[in-house]
């Protein structure tokens, strides 16, 4: 007999679902509970995949009941503090199936869309990802949402509409396909999309327990601000950082022209340059932008030297080479 292609320790799985323990986290043990239901009830065999960190081990310490019933639960253990992204990698580097579920350790949608989101990927989806519709949750919470999706709308070209969920269904080799680190994680489907992945979403009812408003702290938001932006310039001016850097530069240094223009009118008018700070101001705003439009140069030289060996697409039909015989 020919063993499964992710047959590991004589045991494989259809699906299996990563679980990164990192913030709000809800008792595993009922979560499990709740969320694997689903996927029984729809004739998939899975595993769950628990990574945490060690000061987590007040709530893992339940998948221990489980394991004992003999459920398919697994737990790993990082020793030191690590974000989603390292979490989510750890674990698909262990992952038994070809078919990979991201799950919070909070509560986002009913448990009902995981097997839906599973479909889509055996369907021919790459990536899957629930979109929270007809919310009906606190509207701090919708208001926050919103906001993120003017921020990262067109980079989706408008065919995401709830990148913040992170439930989310994929082919296993995804995670190693799309470069993923920092906290990028939350943004996968942005990347994937970048990448050329296939990308669905599936509408879900938020969990009834997810309703109340979530107010972060101040730098927390201060974080996801600065995220966005690194994300923005990866996608749009990875390959051409001169239109970055250039753009910025040329405002800057244009405004500090016109500044010393309208100082060099009023000298030849006959007021005097003493006690004349505006006039540092247009030689500062001039230097500045020189400066920029020379680091997108830098930047464009670097992008230019390491082109041939870059791979910036990805095929994803390719028919065999007529016969020369057939012409």
């Amino acid at each position: 007999m020919t063993a499964r292609p992710y047959d590991v320790g004589g045991r494989a799985y259809d699906v299996t679902v990563v679980v990164p323990v990192v913030e709000r986290p809800v008792a595993l043990d009922a979560l499990y509970i709740e969320f694997s239901a689903p996927l029984r009830e729809a004739g998939y065999t899975f595993e769950f995949v628990f990574v945490a960190y060690p000061w987590f081990r007040h709530l893992t310490q339940a998948l221990s009941a489980l394991r004992a019933r003999g459920e398919p639960v697994r737990l790993l253990e990082v020793a030191q503090s690590a974000g989603e992204t390292t979490l989510l990698k750890v674990a698909a580097a262990s992952c038994r199936s070809p078919i990979l579920v991201t799950l919070p350790a909070y509560l986002q949608t009913t448990p009902a869309v995981l097997p839906e989101l599973v479909a889509k990927v055996e369907g021919g989806a790459d990536l899957a990802v629930a979109c929270r519709s007809a919310r009906r949750d606190a509207l701090v919470n919708r208001m926050q949402n919103r906001v993120l999706h003017l921020l990262v709308g067109r980079l989706a070209g408008g065919r995401l509409h709830d990148v913040a969920c992170g439930v989310r269904a994929m082919r296993t080799e995804l995670v190693s396909e799309v470069p993923l680190y920092g906290d990028f994680a939350r943004f996968l489907p942005l990347l994937a999309l970048r990448e050329g992945q296939a990308t669905e979403e599936v509408p879900a009812a938020v969990h009834p327990k997810a309703m109340r408003g979530r107010i972060y702290a101040p730098g927390v938001y201060l974080r996801r601000l600065i995220d966005v932006l690194g994300l923005f310039f990866l996608l749009k001016f990875t390959d051409k950082p001169l239109r970055f850097f250039g753009l910025i530069g040329s405002a800057i240094a244009g405004i500090g022209v016109i500044i010393l223009l309208t100082v060099a009118i009023q000298r030849f008018g006959g007021q005097g340059l003493a006690d004349r700070p505006v006039l540092l101001l247009g030689v500062l705003l001039i230097t500045l932008g020189v400066q920029s439009v020379a680091l997108g140069l830098i930047g464009e030289m670097i992008v230019h030297l390491s082109a041939s060996q870059q791979k910036r697409y990805r095929l994803r039909r390719s028919s065999p080479p007529a016969h020369p015989d057939a012409a």
